[in-house]
């Protein structure tokens, strides 16, 4: 039946498969889950339409089995009230009914098989939906802990670059203390160098102008009178 083709797919349904091509799991796993929902509507009003089917053509081949041993009683009464043309009459009806009861009874056996194949399509798509339902959550825990942990990735990235740049500044800052000192060291080397002598000789000299003004004021106080 075209019925069977078109879900044989869904009894070969692999959930794990399906959620490895995933790119994001849990919203991936939703959506799976709606589309199995909205194909197991369609199995269940399949499979319930083949049931039915079934159960008409079983219904079919009881009747015709009924009616043939109808016919069957009857030949008997037939022979036992001494009517033999009749019991042929009865028994001709009965192998008329028969005949057509095999034909039920084909057609019987391929709805049953299609039945049972139907129902085992169905309570496996009932089965992947329970199994999903029940690893959801776990699904999108485990995402959503994937998505902090990248998170904690990247910030940690930024550290460690934040890390580098304050290792450089120090390096900068050494290599400005040792260019200080390195210019001061020259300063203090292109300074010309004192001479105690000539530091010496102001002092004595300075010393010397010194009572040579007192004399002087004294010499002006006695010209003055004072």
């Amino acid at each position: 039946m075209s019925i069977l083709s078109r879900f044989s797919d869904i009894v070969q349904a692999n959930v794990n498969a399906v959620l490895d091509k995933m790119e994001d799991p849990s919203k991936m796993i939703d959506q799976y889950l709606r589309e199995l929902t909205e194909n197991l509507a369609q199995v269940k009003k399949e499979t319930a339409g083949i049931m039915a089917e079934e159960a008409r053509t079983k219904r079919l081949v009881d009747e015709n089995k009924a009616e043939a041993e109808k016919y069957q009683n009857l030949a008997k009464r037939a022979l036992q009230a001494g009517n033999e043309g009749d019991a042929k009459v009865f028994l001709a009806k009965k192998q008329e009914i028969e005949s057509a009861g095999a034909g039920l009874a084909t057609a019987y056996a391929s709805a049953h098989e299609n039945a049972v194949k139907m129902r085992q399509m169905h309570d496996k798509l009932v089965s992947d939906i329970e199994t999903l339902k029940a690893r959801r959550e776990t699904v999108k825990a485990k995402v959503s802990v994937a998505k902090t942990q990248e998170k904690i990735n990247q910030i940690n990235t930024a550290t460690t670059k934040a890390s580098g740049a304050m290792s450089a500044f120090s390096r900068m800052e050494e290599k400005a203390d040792r260019m200080l000192d390195q210019a001061n060291a020259m300063a203090e080397l292109n300074t010309d160098p004192i001479d105690e002598a000539k530091e010496l000789e102001a002092k004595y000299s300075a010393g010397s102008s010194g009572e040579s003004v007192d004399e002087e004021l004294e010499k002006l106080k006695k010209e003055m009178g004072l």
